[in-house]
């Protein structure tokens, strides 16, 4: 058995490094998201810099992960609003909300 790593091996063997962890970037957020998690990633991912192109045998992996990450762009955003929504309720309940019923009980 060869013991020695060939240069395309080390190329690929980066990108699945890179890829894996991306992908454990996606899923702490996925969590995070679901409640299961209540910060996000201590930090944000960054691309290694010497990469080079994806090898193709990567690449559907690499495109399920675009697609779970814009998936969790687009939850972000969602959870965005609802958060703001929220946030202007509870200020509107701490001021002691309406000052007059807002319903009649007409049948009472």
């Amino acid at each position: 058995m060869n013991a020695t790593v060939t240069a395309p091996d080390a190329f690929r063997a980066r990108w699945e490094a890179a890829l894996t962890e991306l992908e454990l970037d996606v899923a702490e957020t996925e969590a995070m998201l679901s409640g299961d998690r209540v910060a996000p990633p201590a930090a944000p991912w960054t691309p290694p810099s010497d990469l080079g192109p994806l090898p193709e045998p990567l690449r559907a992996r690499a495109e399920l992960l675009l697609e779970r990450q814009v998936e969790v762009a687009q939850r972000l955003g969602e959870a965005l609003v609802l958060s703001r929504r929220q946030a202007r309720l509870t200020e509107v309940l701490r001021a002691g909300g309406p000052r007059r019923p807002v319903y009649l009980d007409a049948a009472g």
